[in-house]
Parts: structure tokens; C-alpha cells; sequence
């Protein structure tokens, strides 16, 4: 969630420096900072239940799930983003404490302020990463999962999961119950008479 610019340019050396000994979270656009606010538990409930998913399924194959507080470099156009789940299976990873360059699944889940932002601007960043195979939009307050793959011709093609349905993540051959995704979250669905 976007709440405040700098008025001066930093470079990213200096915002990850920064970064490291920040009580709150930036992100990086072309030499501007920019603070994130905190989630709903709605969102952090999605975000920690799809991590451990991902784990549990990936557990042993080389591949690490990353969630809240790892960076996403997008190098070739100056961004760094905290994605709220993310996953690499590149070894060249490996070598990045503080940053990933290569991941093939990034996961926001949507809040009313940024929904557009990780729909638009955000997305378009993201496809700046040859590595990404899947960018995946949750939302936090109704059975909607919306996956967009990358195709064979490098075009997004959206694949929608809704109430009852198996979500498929093909980056990384995981399957669940959508329902699994929102275990322990009040659904705005559920409220309605």
C-alpha cells in the first residue's frame, strides 16, 4: 500500500541499506521510496494460508516460498517490490539475502486501495521478469482467485477460480481446494441474509 514518497532520488544501494534497518516496509520505483501500511486479517490470514500451502507442497524440491517480507527486484527497470507470496525455484537466488531476481509465482492479495495498482502498474512491472510464470490476484473478502499464466507466445492469459472450485497453479504443479486458501476468513458472502 502505497502511503508516502520522498522527495529526493535514492539510489538502490542506499534503499536497501535503508531496508535493512527500516521499522516499516518501502517500496522502490526509479530512486523514489514509498511506505507500506499494514493489512487486514483477512489478508494476512490468505497470505499465511496460501504460504503454507505452497510449502508443504514444495517442501524438498529445491524451490522457497517467500512471503510479506522478501523483496522481488525488478532490475531492468529499477523496482523493488514486497510481494505478499512469493516463489522462486532458480538457484541463482541463492546468492540474494535481502532481494529475489527470479521468481516464476508472485501472489497479491487485494485491498481496496491497491487493487488497481496490483491490477495495472504493478503487473505491467512485473512482466519485466523473464522468470515469472504466474501472477496470481487474491481476493481477501470473497472466493475469487485469479490467475494469469504466461502462455507459450509470452501472452497472460487469465485463469478465474471461484467458490467450490480447485485452484491450479501450473508454475509449480500445485493444486488445492479454494476453500483451503480461505480457511479461518470471514467472507463477505457468508454476512449476507
Amino acid at each position: 500500500m502505497v502511503v508516502s514518497q520522498s522527495e529526493y532520488y535514492i539510489s538502490p544501494e542506499e534503499y536497501l541499506e535503508g531496508e535493512k534497518v527500516s521499522e516499516i516496509k518501502h517500496e522502490y520505483i526509479d530512486g523514489q521510496v514509498y511506505a507500506m501500511a499494514g493489512a487486514s486479517d483477512a489478508h494476512v490470514t490468505v497470505s499465511m494460508n496460501v504460504s503454507m500451502l505452497l510449502r508443504n507442497h514444495l517442501r524438498g524440491s529445491g524451490c522457497r516460498v517467500y512471503m510479506l517480507d522478501m523483496k522481488a527486484q525488478i532490475d531492468i527497470i529499477n523496482r523493488y517490490f514486497y510481494p505478499d507470496v512469493m516463489v522462486t525455484c532458480d538457484t541463482r537466488d541463492k546468492e540474494f539475502e535481502y532481494f529475489k531476481r527470479h521468481p516464476s509465482l508472485i501472489i497479491e492479495v487485494l485491498s481496496e486501495s491497491t487493487e488497481g495498482y496490483d491490477r495495472g502498474k504493478k503487473f505491467a512491472s512485473y512482466r519485466h521478469l523473464e522468470s515469472l510464470q504466474e501472477y496470481v490476484l487474491i481476493s481477501p473478502d470473497r472466493m475469487s482467485v485469479e490467475c494469469f499464466r504466461r502462455n507459450e507466445d509470452g501472452h497472460w492469459v487469465l485463469y478465474p477460480y471461484e467458490k467450490g472450485e480447485e485452484v491450479h497453479l501450473a508454475s509449480v504443479d500445485f493444486r488445492c481446494a479454494i476453500a483451503e486458501i480461505y480457511e479461518d476468513v470471514i467472507l463477505i458472502d457468508e454476512n449476507i441474509s
